[in-house]
């Protein structure tokens, strides 16, 4: 079992995808059977981590210098499932991004333009020698993005209020071709129903990604170390995936007022997250 540390490092939340072993090539196949019997197995904590400590230094180090050989391991059915980490290009794709995130003098005081400059003809070349390669793991910062929880439902969401030094855990995990399907059927019925916006772009993001792995994949959402962000009654009571559910189900059936009143409980709940980003 990964161990668990008492340190908490917020406020991510995770979009995973855990092939069968043997969707991987060897020799791969052969790294991922052997790790997978390993006992001190690292957590998603050790892994963010990881990554801080990189910052660390002068000049600060973007991206690891080499690839992970770490990565996240179920068991389901008795069949193994690995969730390859990747940190090396989710850090290249992460740093593509910060413009967008961050005012320019911020990101030049975390990370000197020609840090970024160097991280970024570093990946062109990479990429030009690996043009397949995808992450297993996406990442969002103080949020969990609307368009994931079309992915699960509200009866694969799993909550544990922790105790100790064991954090709460809110997470959904569903089949791949049930995360596809609601994807389908959530595209048909926004394209009918509303204008093109972030839902739409989003979701037709994410389905072409998810299109990427073995159809006998397992697709976890995890709310990772935004439940540090929450009250604990809040965090219990937190039941987004159900909410986009029935706004869609709402437009399917065209009842605006019944969409109007999913979404406003989705508003009202999230409003302390960003309030909280804010004031960081």
């Amino acid at each position: 079992m990964p161990k668990v540390s008492s340190v908490i490092v917020p406020y991510a939340t995770y979009l995973r995808v855990y092939e069968p072993l043997a969707a991987f090539p060897e020799p791969e196949r052969g790294h991922w059977a052997r790790y997978a019997r390993r006992p001190d197995r690292p957590s998603y904590q050790d892994e963010l981590r990881r990554s801080l400590a990189d910052l660390l230094p002068t000049p600060p180090v973007p991206v690891p210098v080499q690839e992970s050989g770490d990565a996240f391991v179920l068991e389901i059915d008795g069949v193994l499932c690995v969730c390859p980490w990747r940190t090396r290009l989710r850090g290249w794709q992460a740093l593509g991004e910060l413009a967008d995130e961050l005012p320019r003098p911020v990101l030049d005081a975390a990370l000197p333009e020609f840090v970024r400059q160097q991280a970024a003809q570093d990946y062109e070349r990479w990429l030009a020698r690996n043009p397949d390669a995808r992450p297993w793991i996406r990442t969002s910062t103080w949020q969990v993005p609307l368009h994931w929880f079309v992915l699960v439902s509200d009866e694969e969401r799993r909550f544990d209020k922790g105790s100790g030094e064991i954090p709460p855990m809110l997470r959904y995990r569903t089949p791949m071709v049930q995360a596809r399907r609601r994807v389908a059927r959530a595209l048909r019925t926004l394209k009918d129903t509303i204008d093109e916006g972030p839902l739409i772009d989003g979701l037709v993001d994410v389905g072409r990604w998810l299109e990427e792995f073995h159809p006998r994949s397992l697709v976890e959402l995890d709310y990772g170390g935004l439940v540090h962000t929450l009250p604990a009654g809040e965090l219990e009571d937190d039941h987004s995936a159900a909410d986009v559910a029935d706004g869609i189900e709402a437009l399917r059936q065209g009842d605006g007022a019944g969409a109007g009143e999913a979404y406003a409980r989705l508003v009202e709940r999230w409003r302390s997250v960003r309030d909280r980003r804010s004031a960081n």
